[in-house]
């Protein structure tokens, strides 16, 4: 029995040694457990190899993730410096990525204090075409406009996503998601390339989950996801590739300056000055009043001023561009690394073949020289284009690339947006003629070249998603509709035309308006009773703008002379301005008139161009005619004479 006893006494104690030798393994393994959870975000998502730059920052975001030791196991990248920010859930984490860095994934191990491990396994890809030969756009382009919303709706299952603040899809109101998508843009593309267009740039299609007005865009609240109401990043990356089938480029935009409210970081905020009045934003972020919030005073002069307070230029560059977009602050370099990252990333995502940034005047204008020169330097061919709304050609020509500023600013952008030439146009062809109205308006407007380093590299335009459509400024005359586009197609410049503008769209009833101004394309939506791509129900003005449209960018396209040639214009006489485009054999003559009643033009005058004898063709009406001694001129309106 006392046997029995010592053998139970024993069995006890060896279970209970073996218990709690149990209970150590299990607490020495805890201290080394490697968690499956994902980490909440690692931006960017993916990056590539062989680029110029070496060094590759990472915004990590996850619960307590700045506790933690991050450590890289892979040939070729090493960790060069672990940042901590503000807020405890975020680490920036500096990767160099040496040449013997292979394409391929690795693992990143987090190690936290209490030996827990989370692992996040990253990917770096060959990159598919080299600096290089990433051609932007130049001279040679006409560019296609899009407001995706607005212009076909290719995939009505993606119209209303659950689970987003903004669901509601309302073709009767101008400011509400109508379903336009990339697929439809897809759908259209022999429509776009028919026309003549050798690029299309959609306004944003980045996440815009805001409560209200996300249809247009620019209130990113993710910067590496594509809205999924207008489709994926696959069909993205499907529009450029079939772009580019076609010989087209696709232009993306990008928006520096501000995100949206609703932007993820917004709910935790990684640093104390990541965006501008950041505390005011904090301080009321349980009722933020859309109207206390502190604005731009958009006195974009400020940037270029002398004189300029420091009260005007931080109003200027720190104050929120709306209440429902905060400021980003470019002067936090992980903030600036951020931005310049983003937009190399969709570079090599997309195969873009360039870039309109927005706003450009209003982010930290130091940070825009080194975020253009950044992409510049890695993409030497590569083109990016400025949003400067001034009508004074002084302000535009300030930030393009080669202009000798007096305070020394070098911008690195190689083109800007020509405000100040949309204005002249529409003036010179609405106001009646005199000595210093009406054509001279177009005539010296074009004489301001002399302030632009490069003005074959500016981008003009005659409407656009924020103003006022073509034809409504010209109070609904096609024959100046016409005379513009006609003139400005053939101007030492980037083209840029505003989808509609061809089918004579306009926001006539409300001007101005913006949800008038981006009305839906016609044809674009199952049902529609008129349909501008087959061209049924459209008017006979309509067919006939269409018509002209087509005729003038298609001879464009192959116009060296338009690309590239020497420009020579007379002044004003007689309510009539001519233009000429000339390289080697080729003449291009633009004629604006403005008589309603027929005319003789005096042809002796232009005796320079040397095209005295020689044969034209009119590129509209296809008609020839001899350049000799006077033209007779019919009626008002725009001709295009070439001599090839």
């Amino acid at each position: 029995m006392k046997s029995i006893i010592r053998i139970i006494i024993c069995l006890v104690i060896v279970s209970s040694i073996a218990c709690k030798q149990s209970e150590k393994e299990m607490t020495q393994n805890s201290n080394t457990t490697v968690s499956n959870t994902s980490l909440e975000r690692v931006e960017p998502p993916n990056w590539w190899i062989g680029f110029k730059n070496q060094t590759l920052q990472l915004l990590v975001k996850h619960p307590n993730i700045g506790e933690s030791t991050p450590s890289v196991s892979y040939t070729g990248v090493s960790v060069k410096k672990v940042h901590k920010a503000d807020s405890p859930n975020y680490l920036f984490l500096d990767l160099s990525i040496s040449e013997q860095a292979k394409a391929g994934k690795f693992d990143i191990t987090f190690t936290f204090q209490d030996g827990l491990e989370q692992k996040h396994t990253y990917e770096l890809n060959n990159k598919l075409i080299t600096s290089e030969d990433y051609i932007g756009f130049d001279s040679s382009d006409a560019i296609f406009l899009i407001t995706p919303d607005r212009f076909a709706n290719g995939d009505p299952s993606n119209d209303i996503i659950e689970g987003l603040n903004e669901t509601k899809i309302d073709r009767t109101d101008g400011y509400a998601r109508h379903g336009g998508d990339l697929r439809g843009i897809i759908n259209h593309l022999d429509y776009i390339e028919n026309l003549g267009y050798t690029a299309v740039w959609p306004t944003p299609v980045l996440m815009n989950d805001m409560f209200r007005g996300s249809y247009h865009g620019y209130a990113i609240t993710d910067y590496h996801k594509v809205d999924p109401r207008f489709g994926t990043l696959e069909d993205y990356k499907e529009l450029s590739v079939k772009l580019k089938e076609k010989g087209m480029k696709l232009i993306m935009d990008q928006v520096a300056n501000h995100c949206g409210l609703e932007h993820w970081w917004m709910k935790d905020l990684p640093f104390k000055d990541w965006v501008n009045n950041q505390k005011n934003f904090e301080d009321n972020i349980e009722n933020w009043d859309w109207k206390s919030t502190i604005n731009s005073n958009h006195r974009r002069t400020s940037n270029q001023d002398s004189y300029a307070s420091e009260a005007d230029k931080k109003g200027m560059t720190d104050g929120w561009f709306v209440a429902g977009m905060p400021d980003l602050n470019q002067r936090n370099p992980f903030m600036a690394t951020y931005i310049i990252q983003n937009s190399i990333w969709w570079i090599e995502t997309l195969e873009l073949g360039g870039i309109r940034q927005d706003t450009y005047p209003y982010p930290d204008k130091n940070f825009m020289a080194d975020w253009a020169g950044a992409i510049m330097s890695e993409y030497p061919n590569f083109s990016i284009v400025g949003e400067e709304w001034s009508y004074n050609p002084l302000l535009v020509a300030y930030w393009q690339d080669g202009h000798e500023n007096t305070d020394g600013y070098k911008s690195n952008l190689r083109s800007t947006m020509d405000f100040p030439m949309q204005k002249a146009i529409v003036d010179a062809l609405n106001e009646d003629e005199s000595w210093d109205k009406g054509l001279v308006k177009m005539y010296e407007g074009l004489a301001n070249d002399f302030a632009y380093a490069s003005p074959n590299d500016i981008m003009v335009f005659l409407d656009n998603h924020d103003k006022s459509r073509l034809y409504t400024e010209v109070g609904e005359d096609i024959t100046k509709a016409k005379m513009a586009l006609g003139y400005m197609l053939c101007l030492p410049r980037i083209a840029q035309v505003y989808y509609g503008t061809e089918i004579l769209m306009d926001d006539t009833a409300n001007p101005g308006d913006h949800g008038l101004i981006r009305t839906d394309f016609p044809g674009g939506w199952e049902g529609d009773t008129v349909n501008a791509f087959s061209g049924e129900g459209l008017t006979d003005d309509q067919k006939s703008m269409q018509a002209f449209t087509k005729k003038v960018l298609n001879y464009r396209k192959s116009s060296k002379a338009i690309h590239e040639g020497k420009t020579i214009h007379f002044a004003p006489e007689n309510g009539m301005y001519i233009l000429f485009r000339i390289l080697e054999d080729e003449v291009v003559a633009v004629i604006i008139n403005k008589n309603g009643i027929p005319v003789n033009l005096d042809l002796k005058r232009f005796m320079e161009i040397g095209v005295d004898g020689k044969t034209l063709t009119n590129i509209v009406s296809g008609e020839s005619i001899t350049w000799k001694d006077s033209l007779e001129l019919e009626e008002k309106g725009v001709t295009i004479l070439t001599t090839k």
